[in-house]
């Protein structure tokens, strides 16, 4: 990365590739280049172009996304219908174990986000099979250790100090799952390489059917069949392999992939050190973001009131993680775009996208930080009764706001540094904003200032997430975008020829 050419600055004079999106595309790079017409005009138009190209990859993301959530969380309700005890072991088998192998999972998929995202705007069609192929013996292999972990999950549950009782009800959950981490090692690669070519309804339309035959399959093997833990988590994982093969029966008939899909071949097993490389920036970038608010929840059990603090910050974090989700599509959004520019090589239309996205995004945020802190005193009732859990959500507001706002810009952020292949540099700052600066002062203001949840959120939100949504804002909008074209090129070029990727140090 450069950080010595704003972002805004007009491109060397070249003809503009054409865009693998057809007329809007091209339309987008002839009206930025523009010098002629006024700024307004540019961004007006601009804007007119440039937004149904994203709403077309956001809009149905964050339903994929939302219905996904919906699938593990309905899974976790029939479960809670047989009792307390199963109700803990399947939250612990889906907040614990699974979230740590889903994170993963996506993370490093989110490699063929990057190389998908810029071969397809380079027209470089081909290389997207092998791309997607890559992934999924990468990931595959990673799940083995995986499932290993999930077949002892009794064993770790314990020794990170639960309940015999819960855990080894847990480990019945779990090892349901085992075939989930599979069906993820090919479904995140799957989902990017159609993201990268902006096909993201099919896989909303798929989610959505899947969801009510998961719910059917859930009913039948939990209360009919009386297959418990076992049954419940089998079944789920039966519908993660339900979306899998969909998308791939899609991806092999549909026309729309008749390029980019040319059959298997023996080039998935070349290249995959350095794809391994890029796959585990990706992935220690997501985690190290995932894991930080689970921080959050850790620190505050260890309070002086440690039911309340954790009654109130879990209702926080409800909201938070669902209007999360709306970033999270428009995070795709953001790396489909600039991906496609940088190989298209468009300049000016890759750092305009980044402008139009971060200020949807961040528009979107600030409205539903505005609706959470009218409703900051009825808030917990939408969840639980009693007035002193609804007194410590209320003085949690201002914070759940703020952090909204944060993640109205910094998920979007790291997409733009997804589709421009800085996952190692983001991966670097997220491990100083966030463990070497935000959870030392969380424990600071909580715990010695004895400001209690609030501070260990506040330390966390003002040393962590807002420092880090501060430094990526500047190195993004200090962008050198015509270097970012010339690396995505070389990039796609190393990778072609079998070598190693070039990545960002």
């Amino acid at each position: 990365m450069d950080s010595t050419t704003p972002l805004l600055q007009p491109a060397a004079k070249k003809e503009p590739a054409p865009s693998s999106h057809g007329g809007g595309s091209r339309e987008l790079e002839a009206i930025l280049s523009d010098a002629a017409a006024p700024w307004a005009r540019r961004a007006w138009e601009g804007a007119r172009v440039e937004l149904p190209l994203l709403l077309r990859v956001a809009l149905p993301a964050v339903s994929v996304y939302m219905i996904n959530y919906v699938m593990s969380m309905s899974t976790q309700i029939f479960c809670g219908q047989l009792g307390n005890l199963e109700l803990a072991a399947a939250s612990l088998g889906n907040t614990g174990i699974q979230v740590f192998a889903y994170g993963l999972m996506l993370g490093m998929g989110s490699a063929v986000e990057t190389l998908c995202g810029q071969a397809y705007g380079a027209h470089k069609h081909s290389m997207l099979g092998v791309y997607l192929q890559r992934s999924v013996v990468l990931l595959a292999a990673t799940g083995v250790p995986l499932a290993v972990l999930y077949a002892f999950s009794e064993r770790v549950l314990i020794l990170l100090g639960e309940s015999e009782r819960i855990a080894k009800a847990a480990a019945v959950f779990v090892f349901g799952l085992i075939p989930q981490i599979f069906a993820y090692a090919a479904n995140f690669p799957i989902q990017k390489f159609l993201q990268a070519q902006s096909i993201v309804a099919p896989s909303a339309y798929i989610s959505a059917a899947t969801l009510v035959l998961h719910l059917l399959l859930t009913w039948l093997a939990v209360y009919r069949l009386g297959l418990g833990l076992l049954g419940a988590s089998l079944v789920l994982s039966l519908s993660w392999w339900v979306i899998v093969a969909a998308q791939f029966a899609y991806i092999v008939t549909s026309p729309r992939c008749r390029e980019t899909w040319t059959g298997f071949t023996t080039q998935a097993f070349t290249g995959l050190c350095g794809f391994f490389r890029l796959s585990a920036a990706s992935a220690v970038m997501l985690c190290l973001e995932t894991w930080y608010f689970q921080i959050l929840v850790l620190i505050a059990g260890l309070l002086k009131n440690p039911e309340l603090s954790l009654d109130s910050l879990s209702i926080c974090m409800t909201v938070n993680g669902w209007v999360f989700m709306i970033s999270v599509g428009f995070n795709a959004a953001a790396s489909v775009r600039v991906g496609n520019e940088l190989g298209a090589g468009n300049p000016r239309a890759a750092a305009f996208s980044v402008v139009v996205v971060t200020s949807l995004s961040l528009a979107v945020a600030v409205v539903c930080a505005g609706v959470v802190l009218c409703l900051r005193d009825q808030l917990s009732y939408f969840f639980t009764g009693g007035e002193a859990v609804a007194r410590a959500v209320s003085d949690l507001c201002p914070l759940l706001a703020v952090t909204l706002v944060l993640n109205g810009v910094q998920p979007v952020l790291s997409g733009v540094a997804v589709g421009c292949g800085w996952q190692a540099f983001v991966a670097y700052v997220n491990v100083g904003c966030y463990y070497v600066v935000g959870v030392p002062l969380g424990v600071f203001l909580g715990f010695y200032l004895d400001y209690g949840a609030k501070g260990v959120w506040s330390g966390m939100v003002i040393g962590g997430t807002l420092m880090q949504t501060l430094i990526l804002l500047w190195v993004t909008f200090r962008t050198d975008w015509n270097k970012e074209v010339e690396k995505a090129k070389a990039r796609l070029d190393e990778w072609e020829d079998k070598k190693q990727p070039l990545l960002e140090d």
